[in-house]
């Protein structure tokens, strides 16, 4: 990751179209479960990122434990 336009953007490599492009990132809580009773107890932290020239999401868990 390179440079840091402001706080929720970052310059770093698409995946998809292969250029170094703006992208907006986040943190965010998914649920892991499959059980609607325990779902709610296996939420993981994963950091979304969106390609601001493809579109292209990429998820990526933070917590590989």
């Amino acid at each position: 990751m390179s440079t840091t336009p402001n706080s929720t953007e970052r310059t770093e490599r698409c995946t998809d179209c292969g250029r170094d492009t703006v992208h907006r990132v986040r943190v965010e809580l998914r649920e892991e479960g499959k059980n609607p009773d325990t779902a709610a107890f296996s939420r993981e932290p994963y950091r979304i990122s969106i390609c601001s020239l493809c579109g292209v999401e990429n998820a990526l868990r933070m917590n590989n434990a």
